[in-house]
């Protein structure tokens, strides 16, 4: 499930009535530019325009103090309902004197059953970041991103490794041979737009960059390239930088806008699945309060207040549907998650018995060298050149020429949008499954291969170019084998001389990655005894099936 939704958490040192004197006055503002009627910010229910009205509540006591403001507008009878909500909470004692702020930005579909819009982050953010020195963590959350100089590079590096952050760190490179002024105002700021209260931003001047990438070796951004740092980066250890994503210089110049979009994907996801700090969830639901109007009659009173209880329960039962959306969608991932564990299972166990049968070869053969004398070549370290991988999948496109026996139809453009969604090794499995393909086809065009691409790669013969046989699936489930969408999804294209039709059902794929949305696969097939081809009619995110 994708987030659709806007959500901004951050702190401030300024006490809780200093916090709300700047957000009454910003929102005070925001209203006017919108030409709202401004004395909603009192307690109670007004409608501030014919299509909108706001809510506000707050509470002091020895639990501490909150005030809260929601808003919402619908501009037509289609176009559903956009409800923004802004809390202040006074900090808890744990919190050494911080206030938190949160804003929520969120549709509700004119009717059910149609598409949540995607919200986009409100101008209320922006102007309000400034003025209360928001921070996330030890780090500034400003509304435009920060030069790093060379100086700053060691504070940089102290904020991405704060156990206490909550937000991603965006960090940008500039080229070599650009003006750093120009690339950050033509690029980086149109890059960033949507996530101003998302994640921290910076960019890395080109002195900087060389003494960051020194100190984060195994985390490196450079060439123009943007990566976000989620929480919970460990710089010394390797595997950690696969969670870090980068979007290639190549990424972004193909269309800053759609860029900008794909960024802020998983910045988005991140906020949406955070859970709130203690204050803030110990704030109580919303309850609307109808404002009394002394002007009116009793009869005119009821009637208002008649139409305002129906309006509310109206509200009440949207919210109902989408929270009950929200919980089916996820026990729908939880479901995929625990099959992704179950994979990850399966694989871990292949790989440690190949590991250990590994093991016992090179004890054996060690022996043997022993027995004839040649201690030497029994334990000094091979010279077997390493694998060339990939470093983007643009790259990996490219390459695909070093692959005779591959031959790819598939969209390019699916493909090279990997780049900026990978958050995990799908890169390198990418490589090594095209690799062991092109030595199956091989095998398979001169007769050497017995059964399919799965027999191969629980054989032996499958050595020289090994692939996980649990990361390998020849088919796909009798549900989506007969449902004409999913299976039409899975029709991609082969040369006429191996189908008049032009397409054939691939349904054997590789598992390039899992454990979210994008859940990559790559769709093949086998055609080895005939063209001495393998065909990849596609590589890109999880095709749609029943979960999904």
């Amino acid at each position: 499930m994708e987030p659709r939704g806007y959500r901004m958490v951050v702190s401030t040192e300024l006490d809780y009535v200093g916090t709300c004197a700047v957000v009454e006055q910003q929102l005070v503002a925001w209203l006017r530019d919108k030409a709202y009627d401004t004395s909603g910010l009192d307690e109670g229910r007004t409608e501030i325009a014919p299509h909108a009205t706001l809510d506000r509540d707050f509470e002091s006591g020895q639990k501490g103090a909150f005030s809260r403001w929601r808003m919402r507008e619908t501009p037509s009878d289609t176009s559903g309902t956009w409800q923004s909500t802004l809390v202040i909470r006074s900090g808890l004692p744990s919190d050494e004197g911080r206030t938190w702020v949160q804003v929520d930005i969120d549709h509700q579909p004119a009717r059910e059953g149609e598409r949540l819009k995607r919200a986009n982050t409100p101008n209320i953010v922006r102007s309000l970041l400034e003025p209360l020195k928001a921070r996330d963590g030890l780090a500034d959350v400003i509304p435009a991103p920060a030069f790093v100089e060379v100086d700053d590079v060691d504070e940089l590096i102290e904020e991405l490794c704060d156990t206490g952050r909550r937000m991603p760190v965006v960090v940008a490179t500039i080229p070599y041979g650009k003006n750093p002024d120009d690339w950050s105002r033509s690029v980086v700021e149109p890059l960033f737009r949507n996530l101003h209260g998302l994640a921290v931003l910076y960019v890395l001047t080109p002195e900087a960059q060389t003494k960051f990438n020194m100190a984060l070796e195994y985390h490196p951004v450079f060439g123009g390239g943007v990566r976000t740092y989620v929480p919970g980066l460990d710089p010394a250890w390797k595997p950690d930088a696969q969670r870090h994503p980068v979007m290639s210089r190549r990424t972004i110049e193909g269309g800053v806008r759609r860029a900008a979009s794909l960024l802020a994907a998983l910045p988005q996801r991140i906020a949406s699945r955070q859970p709130l700090p203690a204050a803030l969830l110990s704030v109580p639901r919303p309850r609307t309060r109808l404002r009394l109007n002394p002007d009116s009659t009793d009869v005119v009173q009821l009637r208002n207040d008649n139409a305002a209880l129906t309006a509310l329960l109206d509200e009440a039962e949207r919210a109902e549907a989408i929270r009950d959306n929200e919980i089916n969608e996820l026990y729908v991932e939880l479901g995929k998650a625990e099959r992704a564990s179950d994979e990850l299972r399966g694989e871990n166990e292949e790989l440690y018995d190949k590991f250990q049968e590994s093991q016992r070869l090179i004890r054996f053969l060690r022996e043997r060298l022993e027995s004839a004398g040649e201690y030497a070549a029994a334990y000094t370290p091979g010279d077997a050149p390493a694998i060339a991988y990939p470093t983007s999948f643009a790259e990996l496109l490219e390459r695909l020429n070093e692959l005779p026996s591959i031959s790819f139809t598939g969209n390019p453009k699916k493909l090279r949008e990997l780049d900026s969604q990978s958050v995990d090794n799908w890169l390198n499995v990418a490589w090594d499954g095209l690799l062991a393909l092109n030595h199956f086809a091989r095998a398979s065009a001169e007769g050497g291969a017995c059964g399919d691409f799965l027999s191969w790669c629980k054989s032996d013969e499958s050595s020289a170019f090994p692939f996980p046989a649990a990361k390998v699936a020849m088919r796909e489930s009798d549900t989506v084998a007969n449902n004409r969408k999913l299976r039409g999804e899975r029709l991609l294209a082969v040369p006429e001389t191996v189908d008049p039709s032009g397409r054939v059902f691939m349904q054997a794929h590789l598992k390039i990655g899992g454990g979210n949305t994008i859940a990559p696969r790559l769709h093949f097939y086998e055609d080895g005894p005939r063209s001495g081809k393998v065909y990849v009619g596609y590589l890109g995110p999880h095709l749609r099936n029943t979960l999904t």
